[in-house]
């Protein structure tokens, strides 16, 4: 029994009287459409970045018809010309409100590489072209809404939204920006899997409240006047005293209450009698002490505070994140000018009963018509794909996921994972038997939760599976098994690959998963995702040691050579990490020579809005560890040399590399991995043609950065 608090299901509002035209085949993108539907107007408009794909893996279908099932008319505009309000009055003035995403990408991370490079293709885009979102698309596509129709309702959300909720470092501009909601001037933000905050409040907004009134919904943010409260019962406490890890409750005095039904009783029909002393019960305490945190707000340091202080900047990345559990979290409050940020507790996640809903509604499962034949890639990659769950307990530092989408995972039934595959064999185009995943945010952590649900509504650990595995964490593989099993039995399968990332310590605990993974659902290759080698990195990370992989690839490899089957791991690594030396990569560089891993791809680390990483990168403080002024100090590896350096290290077998990397070797003393041995790194000759942009670039520098001298380089 879950000990979070109680949420009406989002299938059991009574439907809106536009139920009444039905279903449409295609959402509505143009007034002919509309019209074809029987519409004068919609009562919701929704404005993304990407293109109009009617599948549950695309926020703007997903969230159109599940507004569609609760009775609304909802339009579509897909990457409007934002250089004008022209494009968002193309379907009229909404009844309700406009609900404004960049798309299922940040449009930052969506525009620029790691270098902070133009990308030439956007994967969300018909035949890929760039350039049809602007730059912080949230803000841009808001303010067009509010020059097209003033006094229009306007909410914002998606994985931008979400992750710009409070003052956020962002890496494009090298600066802390405040909060989306500032420049957006929107009404309200929905963060996380904001399905159950977005269908309350379209059925509050069509019974006549203004979405700037609205302010009690679970998973949502807003601008409120310096001090206000809800009410008079709620209290402020400052984030400098609630800055620690682990169960929010103390441990509770374990006698319970000892007073008897017949000393109360007798109490009852005497008042004169002595009256027993009565203690409250553990439960009794417990709910007290929730009923307290329910009504207290957390004081983040102001914007302009974070923004010039770094270690206030770390404290409030910390304390957010520890606010994080559904269970337990309390509202946070950030000073923003004179006006006060308010970020609602994260939404209660939801139950396989409303997954199912979700994702069984009348998804076309294609692209709208508008684009012919148009060659999408990220269609082309997830149309044959089904996700089977949400959310992620690992914590890896570097990934917006858990800030996203929360650590408690929300896993659909089974039947209704089979009925999609179905659907997938009977209606969509090009079928020919595979499914080219069952999977998530992470492949193996479907129905995995803790065993007890007052220690998860209790718990304020950052990770489930960091520095171990909790004791606490369910890590039965038994149901993902016999899914994988009833899938792969389904008529007209001929294969299910598995292509979502794999969490390996989980899938070590679960010796029969990995037989089952490798010999029926690897097509050759299994990618995951150490990242790194050494231990400095990893620990700045929240990643698992090498150990966990070594003992996975062992099962991987036993199990291929039973199934007969010649199959390969493909290890994705991370160059440049907050927390990582220069001799962190050589060393992760020997590794990957003596297993003979030659890496065609390399991700250098690109620091996204709110992720712990991020808080390093930006700090050079360890947000992962209670902060003061004298806190330990992180590595960042900011300096362009270095940041090539690092990722020169991971392509060590690159000719074109040797230059830098001889360099490098030399300044750290270590000459010795430079000739033609087995045990060297990088031989000494130069082929010919090779290495030249390097030296080009480098040869008039006298010295490389202090940073990459002597042995010792990069050590705290």
């Amino acid at each position: 029994m879950s000990t979070t608090p109680a949420s009406k299901p989002i299938f059991s509002y009574r439907q809106y009287w536009a139920r009444r035209f039905g279903t449409a085949p295609f959402l509505p993108t143009s007034r002919a459409e509309m019209e074809q539907l029987g519409w004068d107007s919609c009562d919701i408009i929704l404005i993304s970045g990407d293109c109009y794909i009617d599948h549950p893996s695309f926020g703007m279908a997903l969230v159109g018809r599940l507004l569609e099932a609760q009775g609304f008319r909802v339009g579509i505009i897909a990457q409007p010309d934002w250089h004008s309000a022209t494009a968002f009055r193309q379907l009229g003035k909404p009844n309700l409100f406009f609900g404004v995403t960049a798309g299922n990408m940040d449009s930052m991370i969506n525009r620029y590489t790691a270098d902070k490079r133009p990308r030439s293709d956007d994967a969300y885009t018909p035949n890929a072209e760039p350039n049809k979102r602007p730059d912080r698309a949230v803000t841009v596509y808001a303010q067009r809404c509010r020059e097209a129709y003033p006094g229009v309702g306007i909410m914002i959300g998606s994985i931008e939204a979400s992750l710009r909720r409070i003052a956020h470092f962002d890496y494009w501009s090298d600066k802390v920006r405040p909060s989306v909601l500032v420049n957006s001037k929107a009404d309200i933000l929905l963060y996380g899997n904001a399905e159950r905050a977005l269908v309350e409040i379209a059925h509050r907004a069509a019974a006549g409240e203004k979405l700037s009134d609205i302010r009690d919904v679970r998973g949502t943010a807003f601008i409120a006047p310096h001090g206000w409260r809800p009410d008079a019962e709620w209290q402020e406490m400052d984030s400098s005293v609630v800055d620690l890890p682990g169960r929010v409750d103390p441990q509770l005095n374990p006698y319970e209450d000892t007073t008897t039904q017949a000393e109360q009783a007798n109490a009852a029909n005497d008042p004169t009698a002595p009256q027993p002393i009565r203690i409250e019960s553990r439960s009794e305490r417990l709910a007290k002490r929730r009923a307290e945190r329910a009504k207290t707000v957390i004081r983040l340091p102001a914007y302009e505070a974070v923004a010039h202080d770094p270690v206030l900047y770390a404290h409030a990345s910390r304390t957010l994140h520890l606010e994080s559990n559904p269970g337990n979290a309390r509202a946070l409050v950030q000073l923003h000018g004179e006006r006060d940020v308010w970020l609602n507790p994260p939404p209660i996640p939801l139950s396989t009963e409303e997954m199912d809903h979700v994702y069984d509604l009348p998804y076309a499962r294609n692209p709208h018509p508008s684009y012919g034949n148009a060659h999408i890639p990220a269609w082309e990659m997830i149309k044959f794909s089904v996700n089977i769950m949400r959310g992620c307990f690992g914590g890896c530092t570097f990934c917006s996921i858990t800030e996203h989408e929360g650590r408690i995972i929300q896993s659909r039934s089974e039947d209704s994972i089979l009925r999609e595959i179905e659907d997938i064999r009977d209606k969509t185009p090009g079928f020919t038997g595979q499914i080219s995943d069952l999977g998530g945010p992470t492949a193996n952590m479907y129905r995995l939760s803790c065993k007890d649900p007052h220690i998860e509504a209790s718990c304020r650990k950052l990770s489930c599976v960091y520095p171990d595995i909790c004791e606490n964490l369910g890590t039965n593989h038994d149901p993902l098994i016999q899914l994988y099993r009833k899938a792969r039995a389904l008529p007209g399968v001929k294969k299910i690959n598995i292509q979502s990332g794999l969490r390996y310590d989980l899938a070590v605990r679960s010796p029969e998963y990995i037989k089952e993974l490798v010999q029926h659902h690897v097509g050759g290759y299994l990618k995951i995702a150490p990242e790194h080698t050494e231990a400095g990195p990893l620990s700045k990370m929240m990643k698992p040691g090498m150990g966990a992989y070594d003992k996975f690839k062992e099962l991987f490899e036993r199990f291929s050579r039973q199934a007969g089957k010649e199959q390969y791991l493909i290890p994705y690594f991370i160059a440049a990490h907050p927390g990582t030396s220069d001799e962190d990569m050589m060393n992760l560089a020997l590794w990957l020579k003596k297993n003979n891993f030659r890496l065609d791809q390399v991700q250098t680390f690109l620091p996204t809005p709110m992720a712990m990483a991020t808080t390093m990168w930006h700090t050079r403080r360890n947000p992962l560890k209670r902060l003061q002024r004298s806190s330990e100090k992180v590595d960042v590896v900011k300096d362009g040399y270095r940041r090539k350096l690092h990722k020169a290290f991971l392509r060590y077998h690159d000719p074109d590399n040797w230059p830098l990397l001889r360099e490098a070797l030399v300044n750290m003393g270590r000459s010795d991995l430079i000739g033609n041995g087995k045990q060297q790194l990088i031989p000494a000759f130069q082929p010919a043609g090779t290495g030249l942009r390097d030296n080009q670039r480098y040869k008039t520098r006298r010295s490389p950065p202090a940073a990459t001298r002597g042995k010792s380089s990069g050590r705290r």
